[in-house]
């Protein structure tokens, strides 16, 4: 597993008016990283704000047991890609962003800097190899740990009107 890095003052500073949490002493829950996101940003500072999908090639490298999960996605496919922000801090609940001297609790922004530091981005599939996916899309560092993908909901349509109380 990835270890955080020495502090950055620059991302790890925290800014006039915003409030750190002690983080708890137990987990919760466990996760398992089933792969790798390798990107061409080597840090924050090069990352962009939002993967584009017309953004660079990127590789989501799924380990050997997952590979069979693999099954069934295609070149042209749309998918979430769910992924650890590894590098983030976890315990500012209120932020001030750089563009910003406004303070925002944690959960109103979609900074990285959050209590479990999962981020998701919207890929497309350009190319399959055994256990490896190369996608446009993703906006993180590359080695960022790979928690998880899914088909982009956007691709079903529903097979019947929804059900009164339901969500279109």
């Amino acid at each position: 597993m990835a270890t955080r890095p020495p502090a950055d003052d620059r991302w790890d500073a925290v800014r006039p008016g915003e409030v750190v949490a002690a983080l708890p002493e137990r987990i919760d829950a466990g996760l398992v990283f089933i792969g790798r996101v390798r990107t061409p940003f080597v840090d924050r500072d090069a990352c962009p704000r939002r993967g584009a999908l017309d953004g660079p090639l990127c590789r989501l490298e799924v380990d050997p047991p997952w590979h069979p999960a693999l099954t069934g996605i295609t070149v042209g496919m749309d998918l979430e890609v769910l992924y650890w922000m590894h590098l983030a801090r976890r315990d500012l609940v209120l932020q001030s962003p750089r563009h910003d001297a406004t303070r925002y609790g944690t959960f109103a922004l979609r900074s990285p800097v959050r209590p479990n530091p999962i981020a998701k981005s919207i890929v497309r599939v350009e190319a399959i190899e055994l256990g490896c996916l190369q996608v446009r899309g993703l906006d993180c560092v590359d080695g960022t740990p790979l928690l998880d993908l899914k088909p982009d909901r956007a691709q079903f349509q529903p097979k019947a009107p929804p059900s009164p109380g339901e969500a279109p």
